[in-house]
């Protein structure tokens, strides 16, 4: 077991900091063969591995205190085996160059952080001690001492918020249907325990999500004092807005979400929910938002319209609800989703859309104490940087960002702005971004994984565009392997990104790591094909009624362009792959094109109307189809992969050598894709290979069933691309 600090945090980094010049004057003198190896040529960088990859600490978004002082975030020791891994927080001062220091010693990590009003507690959820569910616990980060407990729910907690004036605590959880408290909870989890039937029933769609069935669980809000053995109170049961049938949350991975926040005054709660979960198999969900006595009570809509709100905040003064909107548009695929505003105490229930005029999407966005600006950022060719704009709205203006690379976190406490950047050769780090004064350059607060990968023979992406025939800018990447000749011809493999609302981005990538990709000597192009975002709504939306054809063909230009633009590319030794909706298009292309010597493809759809019925997502394949699959619509079969397989007379069809691989808990694209497509590829006798991960769902998560896939990923390609 590692071993507890029972110093203050705070304490013992000044003490480090404090002695640090103690501690070196103790130590010996280097020895002559020491200095020599000192002073000795630097290391030979080496080619990455899978190790490399895998073992990197994964760091987490940093919350800083309210005061500006410190900021706290999760970092994962990982390991192959998940038994030997370990996440803990780490604590570091924003006001010095003191090192950051561990905070907590436990094996299974913790989440949701939030801080006191006062900056001296810090709340989180975890499971400790042989909890069956995440639970609140709360460490005196000014104190010292161990973390404390304060929640023993069946069901669990999570998503927990200090009051205004640090008395209470705001958190989400569950109940059963008929529940009525906590006794009555645990007497429902024991009948469903004791059941001797294992049957799921369903009387609303979806029944899964991802890798999980999904129960009847009913999600609450609740509010407790911030004291070891108080009592919760459901605020939300008995309401008329959580008895309507199609009242809920967002869906992840811990259950339904409910984006909750505490008013200004501490009295009142205010949220974002959805009253029409129960007709998802036939419309979007409309997230509204409701404020709610914290004492219990009827809630009251603040918004009327068929928007969706989340990310709720409020400004420094408490005068401005502030949130993310997407417009829902009724037919359309994709919407922005754009900085929104509301004057509080609530004075219209229509917002004041901040980034009107901005054709991209806000990623996350947080707010100084200062109260003179909104930081955010967003998608854009590749990159993701620092922007702001002023309350009013309107003057979107560039911060000072890294040239290269993604901001994938962004939170404010105090002045303090810290966050988390990363490029694909700079696994991600904390930052403090304009923390000095506007105009100063992010400084880095962490070095987590910078040793490890100075070592790495890598190369930034490097950046180009062309034109569509129909007049569209087409952004791309190239990656080259390590110990890169440009004298040399290279094999290349065009990788796809999934979404396809989604973009390829200049960061370190675990799944698809385009340098490991690229390691066996292949030049490894991602383009983001129409659909994608970082582009424009527009950009996004010109998928509809055109979802594999169009985005196909502009992947096969752009590997076109690559060999016209680059003299190492070797045009004869192509290959293409993906995952999820770059899946879809892999197979699109195997059934359209011969061009390529070799196909991968993870979780891909084969037929568009199977994909509709079996996965859990379905009005949004009907919208981007124009229909239902029972219309009259030639998309669903002349988009449909495996209705092209058998065009041999038409020169293409299914001719392809192609790896399949999938995750048979995967309920996005449901491993009767895989089945199909191996079947299919058996029955044309062409060269196919299928990998079932028994435990791994949309995605390869495990140490060692990823490091066998990028195996067979380099084994597939190496036998056609020789």
């Amino acid at each position: 077991m590692k071993p507890v600090s029972l110093l203050s945090p705070l304490t013992a980094l000044l003490l480090s900091a404090g002695a640090s010049h103690a501690w070196a004057a103790e130590l010996p003198a280097p020895s002559t063969a020491t200095a020599a190896a000192a002073n000795a040529a630097p290391a030979a960088k080496h080619a990455i591995t899978h190790e490399d990859v895998w073992l990197m600490k994964r760091v987490g978004a940093p919350v800083p205190s309210p005061d500006g002082m410190w900021a706290v975030f999760p970092v994962t020791d990982t390991a192959y085996d998940s038994k030997e891994q370990w996440s803990d927080l780490w604590i570091k001062s924003l006001n010095d160059d003191s090192a950051p220091r561990r905070l907590t010693f436990s094996k299974g990590g913790e989440g949701s952080l939030n801080w006191s009003p006062d900056s001296r507690q810090l709340i989180f959820v975890a499971k400790r001690d042989g909890d069956e569910a995440g639970q609140i616990y709360r460490i005196d980060v000014a104190g010292g001492g161990e973390a404390q407990r304060l929640t023993t729910l069946t069901l669990g907690a999570r998503s927990p918020k200090f009051s205004p004036d640090g008395k209470r605590i705001l958190f989400v959880s569950d109940l059963f249907p008929g529940n009525t408290d906590e006794e009555s909870v645990k007497k429902s989890a024991k009948e469903r325990k004791d059941r001797k039937y294992s049957a799921r029933a369903y009387e609303s769609f979806p029944p899964r999500f991802f890798d999980k069935w999904l129960d009847d669980k009913l999600v609450r809000l609740f509010v407790m004092d911030a004291q070891i053995g108080a009592v919760p109170k459901d605020i939300l049961s008995g309401s008329t807005l959580s008895a309507q049938p199609g009242f809920g949350g967002s869906q992840g991975d811990e259950g339904q979400s409910l984006d909750a926040i505490w008013a200004p005054d501490g009295k009142t709660v205010v949220f974002s929910a959805a009253t029409n979960r129960d007709q998802l198999a036939r419309a979007s969900a409309y997230t509204q938002i409701f404020a709610l006595p914290a004492g219990g009570g009827e809630a009251l809509q603040l918004t009327a319209d068929k928007h969706s709100y989340s990310k709720l905040q409020f400004s420094p003064d408490g005068k401005t609800l502030l949130c993310l909107t997407q417009a829902e548009t009724e037919g359309k695929v994709y919407d922005l989703d754009r900085l929104a505003s509301f004057a509080w105490p609530l004075a219209s229930p229509t917002p004041k859309i901040l980034t009107a005029a901005l054709d991209r999407s806000v990623s996350r966005y947080a707010l100084p104490s200062d109260g003179k600006r909104i930081y955010f950022t967003f998608e854009h060719a590749g990159l993701e940087q620092l922007h702001s704009i002023a309350y009013a709205g309107g003057d979107v203006k560039a911060e000072a960002s890294a040239a290269t690379g993604s901001i994938n976190a962004l939170n404010a406490g105090g002045k303090a702005l810290v966050g988390v950047w990363e490029s694909a050769i700079n696994p991600p780090e904390v930052f403090a971004f304009n923390g000095s004064g506007a105009g100063k350059a992010p400084k880095r607060l962490t070095s987590f994984n910078v040793d490890q990968a100075a070592g790495i023979d890598w190369q930034a992406p490097e950046h180009f565009w062309f034109n569509t025939p129909d007049g569209r800018q087409i952004h791309n990447m190239i990656v080259k392997p390590a110990g890169f000749d440009p004298a040399k011809k290279y094999p290349l493999f065009a990788v796809i990104h999934g979404g396809a609302a989604n973009m390829w981005r200049d960061q370190f990538v675990l799944r698809w790591n385009y340098h490991l990709l690229a390691k066996p000597g292949y030049i490894v192009l991602l383009t983001d094909y129409k659909g994608s975002t970082g582009y424009g709504e527009e950009f996004a939306r010109s998928i509809q009624f055109d979802p594999l054809k169009g985005p196909g063909d502009e992947v096969n230009q752009a590997v076109d362009e690559a060999v016209k633009k680059y003299s190492f590319v070797d045009g004869s030794r192509l290959a293409a792959g993906g995952a999820s909706y770059g899946g879809h298009l892999a197979n699109w292309l195997q059934a359209t094109t011969t061009r390529y010597k070799a196909i991968v493809s993870h979780a891909g759809e084969m037929d568009l109307v199977m994909q509709w019925g079996t996965s859990d997502s379905v009005y949004g394949r009907e919208v981007n189809s124009g229909g239902p699959v029972w219309g009259n619509l030639p998309v669903w079969r002349e988009q449909s992969p495996i209705m092209q397989a058998g065009n041999h007379e038409k020169g293409t069809g299914f001719k392809t050598p192609i790896l399949i691989t999938v995750g048979e808990l995967d309920y996005r694209v449901p491993v009767n894709n895989a089945l199909m497509n191996f079947a299919a590829q058996q029955r044309l006798n062409t060269p196919s290979k299928l990998v079932v991960f028994p435990d791994e769902n949309h995605w390869v998560l495990k140490g060692e069933n990823s490091r066998y896939f990028y195996n067979e990923v380099h084994n597939w390609l190496g036998k056609y691309l020789k």
